[in-house]
């Protein structure tokens, strides 16, 4: 019960403090609960504007801004769309060619894979049984024909025996 209760003080306090894997320095866990900025399609709107800090041409930028937008420039008014957002949706959609490095590295895999089933099957497994040769199977056929094997509808059904061929 106690073991359960400090595991449990661990991951309820909102400061916690992690140790980096291996490093011995001590890093502090961002808090969830606090605005955070990123662009994503399916939320248009972050929580907070991209800048934060404002210079003094930004400030005076945006006491332009409360103005009528008819008197601000082109190159103003994205001044202003990049102080709150940093990427647009044309921009977050441009495809990244990510698509090349995962097809790039199936095919890796694949063939990695083809390799280890190529070494295992010259290393690792025995040689073929001599019930698969051709010459086996063939003394295998005549002997079934021999024994006149299902002769109504199975494999001597399909088998001439006075032209020795199939039917």
């Amino acid at each position: 019960m106690l073991l359960s209760r400090r595991g449990l003080a661990a991951f309820s306090s909102s400061s916690v403090k992690m140790a980096s894997h291996g490093h011995g320095d001590v890093t502090e866990q961002g808090d969830m609960s606090v605005p955070m900025y990123w662009d994503r399609l399916d939320t248009p709107l972050p929580d907070k504007p991209y800048q934060d800090t404002l210079s003094d041409a930004d400030k005076s930028l945006k006491q332009k801004e409360k103005g009528p937008w008819n008197h601000l420039s082109k190159e103003e008014k994205l001044a202003l769309y990049r102080m709150t957002f940093k990427e647009s949706f044309a921009e977050m959609k441009k495809p990244t060619g990510e698509w090349k490095t995962v097809v790039g590295g199936i095919f890796f895999f694949i063939g990695f894979t083809g390799l280890v089933v190529l070494w295992q099957r010259y290393y690792v497994y025995p040689p073929h049984p001599r019930t698969l040769d051709d010459e086996w199977k063939a003394k295998q056929v005549k002997r079934m024909l021999d024994m006149r094997m299902n002769p109504v509808e199975g494999f001597s059904a399909k088998w001439d025996y006075e032209k020795g061929q199939w039917k």
